[in-house]
This record gives structure tokens, C-alpha cells and sequence, in this order.
């Protein structure tokens, strides 16, 4: 009966002591650490932990969290740079550029990308760090931020999740975040993946306009612009093809004579053929001759790998999910990744017209997913039993009235401090390195402001710091483009 009695007591006592799973509004936890860059021992600080958003009566209304790396021993703090970095999806969390690309620790993984067990991270010697101060943010309902509360029909959906929603509240929050970190003399650069292209040109002029912050620095890595992909016209479709020769190149799909040229060599052909050949032809639609559809369709074979047949069938506006499903189709049955086509898939079938699922992501997965959740509660020391969202319920997403492109250029025009540098995998076959190039072409039409802009290709996909080498090149990019753009003395006048 006393034993009983005292499991009686301790089940009571559990349910007792149980904590309601909640993520703490605002708190931070921070630890020291070091690592070396370049040859030189960094001494730094991490500071990770959620600062809330307020509503217009000053109610908080979510939680976002962030990790915060400062270097020790700056005797002057306003001229160090700040660098404020933010993925995409929209929905998924900071964890993909802060565990692979310009943070101080990174994955355990192999050179060229692969996961390799046990998982885990390592320092990283090619992070920024070195020359500027880095803040992660992920935006609500990504990683462990959150809405307050988390669900219910309290949530005002509206102030969140949308282009122009995104950028407002995190414009503000970034004002709050500046302030308390004493971070407004500082020169600002803020850096986005994907999703995070549009949210970085929508911010850019955001934090001027409504926060009166200015910006030294744009930098977009494999943006996604989402005015190429959602109006589906021949210029969508045409931009695809520099990608599909890149990719087929890699994969030893091309002719003899193109195959034994360097890629970089290919390409400029290729893109030449693009906007001057293929984009009017596909504009053309069905009153295009006969000989020139034929013409292009060879060309098109040409430089991509695919069936003339089969471009033909498509009418010469071949989808990107048909050109991973058939590009190796005859050549080991593989299909490629969509995000970066290097990796190779096996599907159930090699019939169809779409692979069954991407090989790079469910690849990259294995890595990430492990590691972000390690890193932050056992070397960061934030304990939480939230779930770390890779990727976080925001949908439905508000596309309407996306002006992020001429919100670029106005703050650019504003600004003459503000240069931009965009980032491009050649095998990214989601946001294609062509269609960067035509994003950068379209948001200063008068060319004006073009020697502000600067363009960097790597040989990987659209996470291109997963492959060592070209995590050194695209970190020493980020540290040029950093150390180059600082004003210096110089004044902000044309």
C-alpha cells in the first residue's frame, strides 16, 4: 500500500511540474566561442533567443528567434558591419545559410555536399565573420519562431504572411533589434536565399522608407523572383535554357563539340541563343513557320540534351520537371534534382513526365535537420521543446502587388551607398542562374545604375555553399563585396 501510495504521489508530481510547451517572447541566452578564419583565431560571442513583434497597441503578436555572433576585442563596434541574413521558402527557417554558409560553424558533410554520418558541425574557416558581425533571423512560424498565440483564431494571418506583410513587420523588428544592440552606426547589409531574394529587395527599401534605415548592401544567393515565375510567359519558359545546357553538361548529355568545352565556354552561346532566337520564337506561339520551330527545336536539342521530338511535342516551352524526369532517362534511368541538379534520383517508373521527389533536398535533409537541432540547444545552450521548423506552416502566402523589383531600385536610387551582389549555382534548376541575371537586367531599366550590380556564378545548385570549394569562393565574394562597398569617408551624393 506505501507503494502505491508513493507512485500515487509521483505521477501527481510529474503532471505538477509540467511545463506548457511555449517558446519564451523575449529572452536570451548567450555563450563564448572561437574559431579560425583565414589562419587567425576569432574570439566570439553568440547570442541566441526571441524578440518579440508588436501590434500597433503594443501587444506582442509573435516571437521571433535569432542567433546573434558578434566578434570579441572590436574597440570600434559603429564601424564593424552588420550582415542580417534570411532564407526563403517563404517558410523555411535561417538553418540552411547558418549551418553551411557564412556562420562560424557548419555541417559535417562531404566536399561536394553529401550528407555523412554521424551528423554534426565543425568550424567553419571561410565564414564572414571575420569582417563583419552576422544576425540570423528566422521570420514567423519558421525554425522556432512563432506566432502569439500559436494557433487559434486569435492569429491575424494577414499581418504575417505575405510579401508586403513580410516585409513590414520585419522591417520593424529589425528596427527594435538595431536599437538594442546599438547597431545604427553600423554599416547594414542584409542577405536572402531564395524566397529571401524578395524579401531582401522588398526590405531594401522598407527599412529606408519606414524605418529610415539605410543600406550599404543587397545580397541575394539564388534569388527567386517571383514576377519571372508566376506570369508563365515566354520569357519564363526561354530562361530555362542556359540551365538545361549547364546541366546536361555536367552530365556528359551535350555533343562532342560542346561537351569537350569548358562550361563557361558553352554557356555565353547558349544565352546569346536565349534571348536572341529562342524567347521571340516561343513568343510566336502557334503562327510561327514551320522551318523556324524545326530550327529551334534542333538548337534547343542541341544545347539541353533533350529529344528534338520531345521539344517539339511541348511546343518548344519544355518544362523544368519534364527536363529532370527525362534528361538521363536514357542514360542509367536516373532523374536530376530540382534544386540542384547534380544529384540523381531513382523513381518508381521511367515513364511520366515528373520525378517522385527531389533528391538534393531529401539529401540535404539528412544533414540539416539533426545538426540545427544539436547546435542551438546543446553548443548554444537554448533549451526549448518547440520544434525547430524546417519548414514552417505559411500558407496560403499573399502575392499581390509585388513591387520588390522597383523597391530595389528606389532605395538604390535613393541611396547611392546601396550596391547589390547576386549569387547563382549553375545547376539550380528552381531559381535558374539566367533568370538572376534577367532579374538584375530588369530592376534598373535605364542601365544607370548597372556598375552597382555584380553577378557571381558557381558549379553546384541552388545551396552552392554545400560544396567546399565553392563555400570558399562564395564566403570570399561575400568578404569583397563587404570590404569594397563601405563608404569610407566618402560622401552619399551623385
Amino acid at each position: 500500500m506505501k507503494k502505491l501510495l508513493l507512485l500515487g504521489m509521483a505521477v501527481c508530481s510529474s503532471f505538477a511540474f509540467a511545463q506548457e510547451r511555449k517558446l519564451p517572447v523575449d529572452t536570451t541566452v548567450t555563450t563564448q566561442h572561437a574559431v579560425t578564419i583565414g589562419g587567425n583565431r576569432i574570439n566570439y560571442t553568440a547570442t541566441t533567443g526571441t524578440q518579440p513583434v508588436w501590434d500597433e497597441m503594443g501587444e506582442p503578436i509573435a516571437a521571433l528567434h535569432y542567433t546573434y555572433y558578434t566578434k570579441n576585442d572590436v574597440k570600434d563596434r559603429a564601424s564593424r558591419p552588420l550582415l542580417i541574413s534570411f532564407n526563403g521558402g517563404p517558410g523555411s527557417g535561417s538553418v540552411w545559410m547558418h549551418l553551411a554558409y557564412t556562420g562560424p560553424r557548419i555541417l559535417k558533410i562531404d566536399d561536394e555536399g553529401y550528407p555523412v554520418q554521424p551528423y554534426g558541425v565543425k568550424e567553419n574557416p571561410y565564414s564572414v565573420l571575420d569582417v563583419t558581425d552576422i544576425v540570423y533571423v528566422n521570420p514567423v512560424n519558421t525554425g522556432y519562431s512563432r506566432t502569439i498565440p500559436e494557433t487559434g483564431k486569435e492569429v491575424d494571418r494577414s499581418k504575417f504572411f505575405g510579401i508586403n506583410a513580410d516585409t513590414k513587420y520585419l522591417a520593424e523588428w529589425l528596427n527594435t533589434f538595431v536599437s538594442r544592440n546599438n547597431r545604427w552606426n553600423s554599416p547594414k547589409y542584409i542577405v536572402g536565399e531564395s524566397y529571401g531574394g524578395t524579401r531582401v529587395m522588398g526590405l531594401s527599401l522598407a527599412l529606408q522608407n519606414q524605418q529610415w534605415m539605410y543600406l550599404n548592401g543587397v545580397i541575394m544567393v539564388s534569388p527567386a523572383d517571383y514576377k519571372v515565375f508566376r506570369d508563365n510567359d515566354p520569357v519564363s519558359s526561354a530562361l530555362n535554357m542556359p540551365y538545361f545546357a549547364a546541366t546536361a553538361w555536367h552530365h556528359k548529355a551535350l555533343p562532342s563539340d560542346l561537351q569537350s568545352k569548358d562550361l563557361l565556354e558553352v554557356l555565353p552561346e547558349v544565352e546569346e541563343f536565349t534571348i536572341n532566337e529562342l524567347l521571340p520564337a516561343i513568343a510566336k506561339g502557334g503562327f510561327i513557320e514551320d522551318s523556324e520551330r524545326k530550327s529551334i527545336a534542333n538548337k534547343m536539342a542541341r544545347y539541353s540534351g533533350l529529344d528534338v521530338q520531345d521539344i517539339l511535342d511541348h511546343n518548344l516551352d519544355v518544362p523544368t520537371q519534364f527536363f529532370w524526369k527525362a534528361l538521363l532517362r536514357e542514360k542509367g534511368g536516373y532523374t536530376i534534382g530540382r534544386l540542384d541538379s547534380r544529384y540523381l534520383g531513382i523513381d518508381k517508373m521511367l515513364a511520366g513526365t515528373r520525378p517522385d521527389y527531389s533528391p538534393e533536398l531529401t539529401s540535404w535533409l539528412h544533414s540539416f535537420t539533426p545538426a540545427i537541432n544539436y547546435y542551438l540547444q546543446e553548443e548554444l545552450g537554448f533549451k526549448t521543446d518547440i520544434k525547430y521548423n524546417m519548414f514552417g506552416p505559411v500558407h496560403p502566402w499573399n502575392n499581390d502587388d509585388d513591387s520588390v523589383r522597383d523597391d530595389l531600385r528606389q532605395a538604390m536610387a535613393q541611396n547611392p551607398y546601396l550596391n547589390v551582389l547576386v549569387q547563382s549555382g549553375y545547376y539550380d534548376g528552381a531559381c535558374t542562374y539566367f533568370a538572376a541575371k534577367y532579374t538584375m537586367s530588369q530592376v534598373d531599366p535605364s542601365g544607370k545604375m548597372k556598375d552597382r550590380f555584380d553577378w557571381k556564378g558557381y558549379r553546384s545548385g541552388h545551396m552552392m555553399y554545400l560544396r567546399k570549394e565553392d563555400l570558399k569562393t562564395a564566403n570570399d565574394d561575400i568578404r569583397d563585396f563587404i570590404v569594397r562597398t563601405q563608404a569610407n569617408g566618402k560622401s552619399a551624393k551623385y
